[in-house]
């Protein structure tokens, strides 16, 4: 009986793949207001922070729609090349067909970063937050203090 039920699970399983159109491969649009970084591209994986918790998203991942946290997005390469890079914000969608849509609010390459810089940027919103006379600049200045976090913790 349980051979007969495994059997049909697994016939099941299969045709639901095949319905739902999973590919072998994984395309990779990654955008910001300020660049394209891939458009369509081949690609291997992607490492994601979302609010969720970061993931990594291979081809033939279940479809998924995710909010981009501030953090690193790594991206591998067919060839096995990784690319990093800082995103703010944004989204992140994985269709059925394995493309993902990568969509940063602003984006940058890790190699671009000055990671002195950011680190006195973090200083900068860590003292705005003491010093913020209303709720809004409260608020406004810990949002700061959480993106130049994970800026200097992604450059580093």
């Amino acid at each position: 009986m349980f051979v007969k039920n495994a059997r049909l699970l697994a016939r099941r399983g299969t045709h639901l793949m095949q319905a739902r159109g999973y590919a072998d491969e994984m395309k990779l649009t990654f955008a910001a207001a300020n660049k394209t970084f891939y458009d369509n591209a081949d690609v291997r994986q992607i490492d994601v922070p979302s609010f969720s918790g970061s993931f990594g998203i291979l081809a033939k991942h279940v479809p998924t729609l995710a909010v981009l946290k501030p953090g690193l997005v790594q991206v591998i390469e067919n060839d096995g090349k990784t690319s990093k890079y800082f995103v703010s914000s944004g989204t992140i969608t994985v269709n059925e067909d394995s493309s993902v849509q990568v969509l940063a609010e602003e984006a940058h390459e890790i190699k671009d970063i000055d990671v002195s810089e950011a680190r006195q940027l973090l200083s900068k919103y860590q003292s705005a937050i003491s010093s913020a006379s209303s709720d809004a600049a409260k608020a406004e200045a810990a949002i700061a203090v959480e993106c130049c976090e994970a800026l200097v913790k992604a450059a580093e």
